[in-house]
């Protein structure tokens, strides 16, 4: 449950859409974590009280969620594309083909090595 019980959910939900669109555009990851967490508890309780009258507003908060969706997206890749030119990479978990786990490099230096 959301701490500030003035705030409908879903004006919650969007202060906490906004906070991360912030977030997103000053490459703040403190925040962006923060405002992650207050969306997930805004949109527990959205869930909880919203009914058909919502509906519209919904749709808006959803739109605003899939533009964040595009920030994070692309600041991924400029991250991605960052440590490739630098000459180094991000480890990532994979599978092999018995299904084991294991640990994949797309090349350059280990992060925090070398």
């Amino acid at each position: 449950m959301s701490t500030d019980v003035d705030v409908h959910p879903l004006d919650a939900l969007e202060q906490a859409l906004q906070a991360e669109r912030r977030a997103l555009l000053e490459h703040d990851v403190d925040a962006l974590m923060q405002s992650a967490q207050a969306k997930l508890v805004a949109l527990r309780d959205a869930e909880r009280i919203a009914g058909p009258d919502d509906h519209a507003r919904i749709r808006e908060l959803h739109e605003l969620n899939r533009a964040n969706a595009v920030l994070l997206a692309r600041r991924r890749r400029e991250v991605a594309w960052t440590l490739r030119h630098l000459g180094r990479s991000e480890a990532t978990g994979t599978y092999d083909v018995s299904g084991f786990a294991s640990t994949a490099r797309a090349g350059g230096r280990w992060l925090g090595c070398g």
